[in-house]
């Protein structure tokens, strides 16, 4: 009997993986969200999941979206302490095909397929340019970035490591927390503040430099006590917005993202009226010479559970057409 289902489609960042089946017809059921550390590999992931969802027969092909770089068909995890390859996990569940792609190519290729109650609007309600690139930015553990080339015969996702280029302080402040973070780990990366640790830091150093306590734990508490009313959690969540808004800002100057800037990630979803209300927009928008080239690029804030999911879902039905 054939099964019901064309393909697996997962989402692994360094703290949660995300797994769904795909049906005969295109659509993705099943969604579980497991978390990463604990297991010992992504293989104990797959094996559970397809033990409990599809009656541990593995579908004849996989999508897999990763958080870091694809070489050759294999990912070492940059905030997860394992490896994975395409070879490894055909010999071990015998897919037919299987594809590893950047989480945030994924994201890309997915945001696309997001309208009404998936995305909410950052800024000004402008038109979708349907043939220009697109941009996919999020801050979860680490901080993603990848394009989507779009043209009339389909469209392209483009992996990057922007997350690892380099951060530039907009103003005495930012300057004052570069300082802070190069004295900690050399190179500052854009990663370093648009991150969850980042978000953190950035609390610790805005109290440093104010003489106050940095009382609260993780970024957790910054972000739950930011949004009721500390004083000094609220400053951190207001630069966090400002610094994410500069930064897509920038990437889309880089990526002439006119298509429009989608941002995702586990922290933006959680600060999305700060991020409304905030000088995201305005940061984004500052760009001097070419701040109106920028002002017509539209921005999201995604809010659909598994973007990357949908995204991985659409490699696999182009890997179904070749």
């Amino acid at each position: 009997m054939k099964s019901q289902w064309v393909g697996l489609v997962g989402d692994v960042g360094g703290t949660n993986a995300r797994f769904a089946l795909v049906d005969t017809q295109g659509h993705v059921r099943h969604p579980r969200i497991y978390t990463c550390r604990q297991y010992a590999s992504l293989a104990d992931v797959i094996v559970e999941y397809i033990e409990t969802t599809a009656g541990r027969k593995c579908p004849p092909r996989a999508v897999i979206a990763v958080a870091g770089p694809v070489l050759d068909g294999e990912i070492e995890f940059t905030n997860l302490h394992w490896v994975v390859s395409e070879g490894d996990l055909v010999a071990q569940f015998e897919f037919e095909a299987i594809s590893l792609i950047n989480d945030f190519a994924a994201q890309a290729l997915g945001c696309p397929q997001l309208e009404g109650p998936d995305l909410r609007q950052l800024g000004p309600v402008l038109p979708k340019r349907h043939l220009c690139p697109v941009l996919a930015v999020g801050a979860g553990t680490g901080f993603g970035v990848a394009a989507l080339a779009r043209t009339e015969r389909g469209d392209v996702p483009i992996p990057t490591e922007g997350g690892h280029s380099g951060f530039a302080p907009c103003d005495e402040v930012e300057v004052e927390v570069w300082r802070r973070l190069q004295a900690r780990h050399g190179r500052v990366s854009i990663e370093r503040v648009l991150s969850g640790q980042g978000l953190y830091d950035l609390y610790c150093a805005l109290a440093d430099m104010q003489g106050k306590p940095a009382a609260l734990a993780d970024e957790m508490a910054v972000t739950t006590e930011g949004l009721v009313g500390d004083a000094l959690a609220a400053e951190a969540l207001d630069r966090f917005c400002g610094i994410l808004g500069g930064v897509a800002g920038n990437l889309a100057l880089t990526f002439g993202a006119r298509g429009g800037v989608y941002v995702s990630g586990g922290i933006a979803p959680r600060i999305a009226d700060r991020l409304a209300k905030g000088t995201f927009r305005a940061r984004f928008e500052d760009k001097g010479r070419l701040s109106d080239y920028v002002k017509a690029i539209p921005t999201y804030l995604v809010v659909h559970p598994y973007p990357a999911i949908i995204g991985a879902a659409r490699k696999l039905e182009q890997m179904e057409r070749l």
